[in-house]
């Protein structure tokens, strides 16, 4: 990956791996729920889907970087993957989907808390 404005793309990997893995899982996760009965907890995760794989694509343009919109989309990332984890989480128990969903949310969460805190000021 190209150097850019001061990121170490290096750093930003596990970031991007992260909410991969929890756009899968709440995919798989919405899916199963669809059929469950928990239209709650089915919005949430394709949301969560959603805005993972809309972060994962903005840290893979590197050049195009713009600060101040980057540290908003991954506040934003952050709480829906929350969000997300803590409705899965209630249904972790009995559903091992959920169970799934809500460590790759949270996973994903710590990924991009740790990334912003590498990244420059906005």
């Amino acid at each position: 990956m190209p150097e850019t404005t001061g990121m170490d793309m290096s750093m930003m990997q596990p970031c991007v791996e992260a909410c991969s893995a929890a756009s899968m899982a709440a995919t798989m996760c919405a899916d199963a729920d669809s059929g469950e009965g928990m239209g709650r907890c089915a919005s949430l995760c394709m949301s969560t889907a959603d805005m993972a794989m809309t972060m994962m694509r903005m840290m893979l343009r590197p050049a195009g970087y713009d600060m101040t919109a980057m540290t908003a989309m991954m506040t934003a990332c952050m709480a829906m993957g929350e969000a997300c984890a803590a409705e899965c989480g209630r249904h972790a128990e009995m559903s091992e989907h959920c169970r799934i969903c809500a460590s790759a949310c949270t996973a994903m969460v710590d990924a991009c808390r740790t990334a912003m805190s590498m990244m420059p000021s906005a």
